[in-house]
């Protein structure tokens, strides 16, 4: 089993910032990749941001250069560092991560409950 414990979520007027943390914890063997998803009302699930390895870092191109992602191995926890915050930055995050658990070693994405990100003036 795994638990996810996200925060950082909340209303940010345009331009301000927000970061967000999720840390796993349970019964985990190993993680490949800690990322970031978001859905907005109606749409689909997208990708953020992720990192592998601690160091690879992969990004969506609507936060390039906006958005940081940052990882502690140590304590299995994944940060988001938004910054210049768009209103088209709404949506629900999603924080996951590709990897095992000791009792079941096939790789697989494992997924936090979600935070809201609000952009609003």
């Amino acid at each position: 089993q795994v638990q996810f414990v996200e925060s950082g979520g909340g209303l940010a007027q345009p331009g301000g910032s927000l970061r967000l943390s999720c840390a796993a914890s349970g019964s985990i063997f190993s993680i490949h990749t800690m990322g970031w998803y978001r859905q907005a009302p109606g749409k689909q699930r997208d990708l953020v941001a992720s990192i592998t390895s601690g160091t690879n870092t992969n990004y969506a191109d609507s936060v390039k250069g906006r958005f940081t992602i940052s990882v502690d191995n140590a304590k299995n926890t994944v940060y988001l560092q938004m910054n210049s915050l768009k209103p088209e930055d709404t949506a629900v995050y999603y924080c996951y991560f590709l990897g095992s658990l000791v009792a079941d070693t096939a790789w697989k994405n494992y997924w936090g409950q979600g935070t809201q990100v609000t952009v609003s003036s």
